[in-house]
């Protein structure tokens, strides 16, 4: 599965919340300050031809939904992140949240908790 830029994400986020939906509808629910019309659309053909996004035909128009799923994706991109900066080790990436992110002992047994009931 290939990477997306921020740009891509972004219009993904928006089709994995609407499921399916036209340029205009993307548009409107994106952040200020929201790109131009043209300039989603073009990214969405992007997202098409790498395999991210399909459509209907619907009118004059297009339907556009997406044909990987978040899960998949952030799957990936954390898979991705752990292997560049914690040489592959959960554990280490943990660390450094821990560390950097003022995690008290609650919230690190509760992350134990659900760790052990998916095992």
């Amino acid at each position: 599965m290939k990477q997306l830029t921020k740009a891509e994400e972004e219009i993904m986020q928006a089709l994995w919340q609407l499921k399916n939906a036209n340029v205009k509808s993307v548009l409107e629910i994106l952040p200020e300050p929201k790109p131009a019309y043209n300039t989603v659309s073009t990214i969405i053909r992007i997202l098409e031809s790498k395999g991210f996004v399909d459509y209907e035909k619907q009118g004059k128009g297009h339907i556009y939904f997406p044909l990987v799923k978040k899960e998949a994706y952030s799957n990936q991109s954390i898979n991705k992140l752990v292997d560049n900066y914690f040489q592959g080790s959960f554990k280490s990436m943990v660390s450094f949240f821990v560390q950097k992110n003022d995690v008290d002992a609650k919230d690190i047994e509760g992350l134990l908790k659900e760790i052990n009931q998916n095992k």
